[in-house]
């Protein structure tokens, strides 16, 4: 969780942070971990590398307080009750941070770097929290427990693959016809949540 550092703290201080934090985001963004240098973010924010490495001792610490601020300033589509239309528009929306907001490159980012130790792998899970959080919402609305992140992992998982990997567009034809071949099979597919009931475990007559 981000650190609050407005409580009883110079002004001029929660400046500093912020518009360091904020050239940090914009670099890690734009050109990945290898981007981020003390120096670069200095000459970026207007301050010293004095000023920046007293706040911020290491890279690591300018790269996590960058993704701190990226997922907290993240916004996603309201829902509206329907299952497909607001996995539709959860799906494009996650679309787009990857091919235009660059999340791929923040996800290629901590993934490169997972041997570094927990801290990293606290981004990594950070990263995939807030870019499935509309999605998980919609799905844990619509669908029994057990069938939430196995149908979050196939939808995501398709969508990545095809956006990053393959390079193409995730086209609103796409997105629904994903929709439709996952939760279309999945328990609860109907697009109500399954409850347990006496028999369920048997077959019918």
């Amino acid at each position: 969780m981000q650190t609050d550092f407005s409580a009883g703290v110079d002004p001029r201080i929660l400046r500093t942070h912020r518009d360091v934090v904020r050239a940090t985001a914009t670099l890690l963004i734009a050109g990945g971990w290898d981007a981020v240098t003390h120096a670069e973010v200095a000459r970026r924010s207007g301050y010293s590398k004095a000023t920046v490495y007293a706040h911020w001792p290491t890279r690591f610490d300018l790269i996590r307080a960058s993704i701190e601020l990226i997922c907290d300033e993240a916004d996603h589509p309201a829902a509206t009750g329907d299952l497909r239309a607001d996995l539709r528009a959860s799906l494009l929306d996650f679309a787009h941070d990857l091919a235009e907001g660059h999340l791929d490159r923040l996800l290629a980012g901590v993934v490169e770097h997972a041997g570094q130790g927990e801290a990293v792998a606290g981004l990594r899970q950070r990263l995939y929290e807030t870019g499935t959080r509309a999605m998980r919402a919609v799905l844990t609305t619509h669908l029994g427990p057990a069938d939430v992140e196995p149908v979050l992992a196939l939808l995501t998982g398709a969508v990545l693959v095809h956006v990053t990997y393959a390079g193409q567009p995730a086209t609103p034809a796409f997105v629904d016809d994903l929709i439709e071949r996952v939760v279309g099979t999945s328990r609860g597919g109907a697009g109500t949540k399954r409850t347990s009931r006496p028999g369920d475990s048997h077959s019918s007559a």
